[in-house]
């Protein structure tokens, strides 16, 4: 077993981190104070091979494995939840789903662009009476002159209004339930495929969240991902990976809030002396530390699993389910550290705060974690 990055490893980790602190962090209060979505910074993710992490070099991507993933959004999720979050969901979910389910010519057609950075990838799972219920979908893909129309929408979409391509998935035989799902593949060029509302978010507010509709939307058959029926299955498998890059988000924005205590403990006097040396902040930020690492090595046990093959339902749920609820109470214990300051958007730590509370709801609310976890242990 090996607990330490190798150098290339730790070269992609400082590579991201200054980045971050250089390109990111500058503008942070601005862009979560305005709901600003920072498209501005695609091209220099592009670059960085951030749009394609996890892809074959043949299909434009970096090539990388999950511990460089997990590592690489860590360390945006370090500096801004929000880029974190985008930067995930485009290459776990919508980039993903083509590439683990599309055909060559749709990998071609729509990976390759995404993992070039040419548009942002979308992926639409949950609707207005479909949330933790995924198979509750009531949007129906109906077949029509060789292709199928579309109806219906679908709710918290990452980079809806942005993003020009977007996998989601669609009933095509009721009487099926879940069996009856399908997914496929939209692009903005679609007659009656529009975004609706933004949503006015609490946290990652620089992480564009929107609906999208669907008003007898022709999809070509082509666009069909595998076969009729797949999509549900597709989905939850597609989630298993994605929920390693949320534990990572959670472990990032966990060290940054961290990192944010510590430097305020240090400065903070009270009594006379820096509040660091009251046992009480000590106490404090050792059980934060303590959690952190215990939520990263989670992660990236489940991002090993990965790399290797071998299944991960409930390593990455157990890894989501622990770094989000970290992420949570090293936030909180952060704003406490902070004092009155702490509640005010002068300092960081109220950031941290509002943005950890989605990674106990994204991917899979905690409660489903546990059913996730649960199921997995009866079975064995």
């Amino acid at each position: 077993m090996n607990f330490e990055l190798n150098e290339e490893q730790l070269q992609i980790k400082q590579a991201v981190r200054e980045f971050a602190e250089s390109e990111i962090r500058p503008n942070v209060p601005e862009w979560d104070e305005t709901q600003h979505f920072p498209d501005e910074l695609r091209p220099a993710l592009a670059e960085l091979g951030l749009l394609g992490v996890i892809f074959p070099e043949q299909y434009g991507g970096a090539g990388l494995g999950y511990i460089e993933y997990a590592t690489i959004i860590e360390e945006l999720a370090r500096v801004d939840g929000a880029v974190g979050l985008s930067v995930a969901a485009h290459n776990s979910l919508c980039s993903n789903h083509i590439y683990m389910f599309g055909s060559e010519e749709q990998k071609k057609k729509y990976l390759v662009p995404l993992t070039q950075g040419e548009s942002w990838g979308a992926w639409g799972l949950t609707e207005a009476g479909a949330g933790s219920d995924a198979s509750g979908t009531r949007t129906t893909a109906v077949r029509s002159n060789g292709g199928y129309l579309v109806n219906g929408s679908k709710n918290f979409i990452t980079h809806a209004i942005t993003g020009q391509t977007l996998v989601a998935v669609a009933v095509t035989d009721r009487e099926k339930g879940s069996k009856g799902i399908s997914a496929f593949i939209f692009d903005k060029s679609m007659d009656g495929f529009r975004s609706d509302k933004k949503e006015n978010k609490l946290g990652m507010r620089a992480s564009e969240t929107a609906s999208v509709v669907f008003e007898d939307c022709y999809v070509p058959a082509e666009n069909l991902l595998g076969s009729e029926g797949e999509g549900f299955r597709q989905a939850m498998q597609i989630l298993d990976g994605g929920r390693i890059s949320i534990a990572a988000l959670s472990v990032g924005i966990a060290q940054g809030a961290f990192e944010a205590a510590v430097r305020y403990a240090k400065e903070r006097e009270q009594f006379g002396r820096p509040i660091a040396e009251f046992q009480a902040i000590q106490f404090k930020l050792a059980d934060m530390a303590t959690q952190i690492e215990a939520a990263r090595l989670l992660t990236q046990q489940a991002a090993a699993l990965k790399d290797a093959g071998k299944p991960v339902t409930k390593a990455s749920a157990m890894a989501k389910l622990f770094a989000s609820e970290t992420a949570v109470r090293v936030a909180e214990e952060s704003v406490q550290i902070h004092g009155g300051y702490g509640y005010t958007k002068d300092y960081p730590a109220e950031k941290y705060w509002r943005d950890a509370k989605l990674c106990t709801i994204g991917e899979g609310t905690s409660e489903i974690q546990r059913i996730v976890i649960a199921k997995s242990l009866l079975k064995a």
